[in-house]
């Protein structure tokens, strides 16, 4: 079946941004908090001074919507803590930043039905009259359960490694195969990320979708609003098969980071997913580049996570890129194969998938020096469902295979190609279906399994 994603050699990175805060408490966890239409909790103006708003605001990844979320039940931006006026525990009481106090006007719980209630007040962070207009004043309401009073927080003690839910995030393509709605796999599912797809040059060093949609305003964004309100997140995909690569229009490493970082802070992303293949992918000079932009991307972009996603053969992948990484510095949290499309169409696809895997292992441990159980913290599996372009059969029970496997050496990641082919197919067009006898999402539900 045609695609315009992985085939033989890609590249995936996952990148968790948290802040860039200073006197941020112990085990916190910094980033966005997005509630009411996928919008953020916003400090208006990026203004640190005492008294300043708190609002509701499209999400643009500045330093005004980074929250840390600590284990002392602060939240946290600018420096200052989220507050309620005069301390009120009033319906309609109005929020604020104001300098940390420790009072019980500064200390919020996050419940796990995605609420954030003042304790003394016993009330919930509501946005006013459920208005989802920027500059939409935030204040406390009894919790009634709405909408306008559900928030997607950092999680204090998130820590080293991703949690098992945004390992687990299926590819997601708006340019053709009749996309899904993310609402319907997440409610079918509980799966709740996805790896959006793709982010490309317009023929020069400058990230559109497919190369001609604008970042921000059309059916992406909609697409990201939507995941979101659901109480999950996006992955946005550069590259694919096809298509201009910002990896190859831009010139240097400087240039490339600085592309990267424009869709960082258009989103207030969590995570990216670099995928660079075909000419791009063995051009010694590309790979360079892109080691290079990482590093910085890293470096800009606190506790940032990188996770590199190749093609593989059966006895593991061609190292060029892991070794080129490892030469460079550059610190990679996980490197993921896409098991597929193997010379001469090999079955059983799920032993296969784990023999590639142990491969992946072993490269792992020769150019870091790691152990096993490091190489396996360090990887993931990126399948593809149901019939491949080389005529394997991905079957369900070899993703359950996969499953197993990944539960059993925890490693760092487990997503496919794609969400979009994750049903029976009925003559719809292409990669909008799977190719063999499943019903919807059999294949995501099979995954959502994986608790890391």
């Amino acid at each position: 079946m045609p695609r315009p994603l992985p085939a033989a050699c890609s590249l995936t990175v996952l990148c968790l941004a948290t802040g860039l805060l200073t006197a941020s408490p112990a085990q916190a966890a910094t980033g966005t908090v997005t509630g009411l239409a996928g919008k953020c909790l916003d400090v208006a103006g990026a203004n640190s001074a005492n008294g300043t708003a708190v609002q509701l605001y499209d999400c643009n990844g500045t330093a005004a919507q980074q929250w840390t979320v600590g284990s002392d039940g602060t939240i946290r931006a600018l420096g200052k803590c989220l507050d309620i006026t005069g301390s009120s525990t009033a319906d309609g009481a109005k929020v604020q930043l104001w300098s940390c106090t420790g009072g019980a006007n500064q200390k919020w719980s996050v419940s796990s039905g995605r609420d954030i209630v003042n304790p003394q007040a016993d009330k919930c962070l509501d946005v006013t009259d459920n208005n989802p207009a920027n500059g939409t004043r935030i204040q406390i309401w009894s919790c009634g359960g709405g909408a306008n009073q559900k928030w997607n927080a950092p999680a204090p003690g998130d820590g080293d490694t991703p949690s098992a839910p945004m390992a687990v995030a299926p590819y997601l393509y708006n340019g053709w195969g009749s996309p899904p709605n993310p609402t319907t796999v997440t409610k079918a599912t509980g799966v709740k990320y996805f790896t959006l797809a793709f982010v490309l040059s317009n023929g020069y060093c400058n990230p559109q979708w497919d190369g001609s949609r604008a970042l921000t305003g059309g059916v992406d964004q909609q697409t990201i609003n939507t995941v979101r309100a659901n109480g999950g997140d996006v992955i946005p995909s550069f590259g694919g098969w096809s298509g201009n690569k910002l990896e190859s229009s831009c010139s240097t490493a400087s240039e490339l980071a600085a592309a990267y970082q424009k869709v960082i802070s258009a989103y207030g992303l969590k995570a990216i997913d670099i995928d660079i293949e075909a000419e791009a992918y063995s051009n010694p000079t590309v790979q360079q580049r892109t080691v290079d932009a990482l590093k910085t991307v890293k470096a800009n972009n606190s506790g940032l996570k990188v996770y590199v996603t190749i093609g593989t053969g059966q006895n593991g992948p061609d190292t060029s890129l892991i070794n080129r990484a490892a030469n460079s510095g550059l610190s990679v949290d996980g490197w993921t194969i896409m098991p597929f499309n193997f010379e001469g169409a090999g079955q059983n696809m799920g032993n296969l998938s784990v023999q590639a895997a142990e491969g992946l292992k072993n490269s792992l441990k020769s150019a870091y020096g790691y152990t096993d159980d490091q190489a396996y913290r360090s990887m993931g599996i990126s399948s593809m469902n149901g019939i491949t372009d080389q005529n394997e059969t991905v079957t369900v029970n070899d993703f359950r295979t996969m499953l197993a496997y990944a539960q059993q050496h925890h490693l760092a990641r487990l997503t496919f190609w794609s969400a979009n082919r994750d049903r029976p197919c009925t003559g719809g067009p292409a990669d909008s279906c799977s190719g063999v006898n499943q019903s919807d999402w059999d294949f995501t539900r099979v995954f959502a399994g994986y608790t890391g």
